[in-house]
């Protein structure tokens, strides 16, 4: 499974959130989901964007990258294959 990374074009914290996903974890894979394209995602998520989903969809975190969280799912998620 993919962590959803839920965001919106122009969103310079969800730029950034991007940006050091791909540096801290070069090769895994993030699916950028723009939230407007999603009224049900916006509804929800749109003033709290950026924020990060796991596989099942739960909030792993979000409004900034919070790199042990992260490593925690990406590892989490490495145990699962």
């Amino acid at each position: 499974m993919i962590p959803r990374l839920l965001t919106r074009p122009g969103c310079c914290l969800c730029d950034s959130f991007h940006e050091e996903w791909r540096a801290a974890f070069p090769g895994v894979g993030l699916d950028a989901v723009d939230i407007d394209r999603w009224p049900e995602l916006r509804a929800v998520y749109g003033a709290r964007i950026p924020v990060l989903l796991d596989g099942s969809d739960a909030v792993v975190c979000e409004g900034h990258f919070d790199r042990e969280t992260c490593a925690a799912l990406v590892e989490a998620l490495k145990e699962r294959r």
